[in-house]
């Protein structure tokens, strides 16, 4: 399909609706007035094709998305962080049985369920982590001198 043909492409109800959520925009900014935005609006729900739709945000600059707060982003960092952690243990998990069902196998019989050892601290030591809020790096904020 060429350019000139996706004006006469005929508009859905989601593509109505996020030019009235750019009109929105552009009034809560105050680059429209009241009486604009209502006529741009009513234009917007009665337009059946792109190229009756695209006029009526020409003039207005494309939304920029919004930036996420310190605190979000911080917090999937640290959601990442357990994921790795959680995943890095599985795979040593699966390593740790494979050698000791290799072993049992190899010696005839099933051997004492040795890899319980490192797979249970290394649990204990994610779940607190977590418990905790997974801190572990935090420097303390009191000088030297205090301690």
């Amino acid at each position: 399909m060429t350019e000139s043909d996706s004006g006469s492409m005929r508009a859905s109800d989601a593509d109505r609706e996020a030019i009235a959520q750019r009109l929105r925009a552009g009034l809560d900014e105050g680059r429209l007035s009241i009486v604009e935005y209502d006529e741009r609006l009513r234009q917007a729900y009665a337009s059946t094709t792109f190229s009756q739709l695209e006029p009526l945000v020409a003039d207005l600059p494309e939304p920029v998305p919004a930036k996420p707060s310190a605190e979000t982003v911080k917090r999937e960092r640290d959601k990442r962080k357990v994921v790795k952690e959680w995943r890095d243990w599985a795979s040593v998990t699966f390593i740790l049985v494979a050698i000791w069902g290799v072993t049992s196998i190899a010696s005839g019989g099933p051997l004492f369920f040795w890899p319980m050892f490192p797979m249970g601290i290394w649990a204990a030591v994610n779940l607190a982590s977590m418990i905790s809020g997974g801190g572990g790096h935090k420097k303390c904020k009191e000088s030297d001198s205090d301690h």
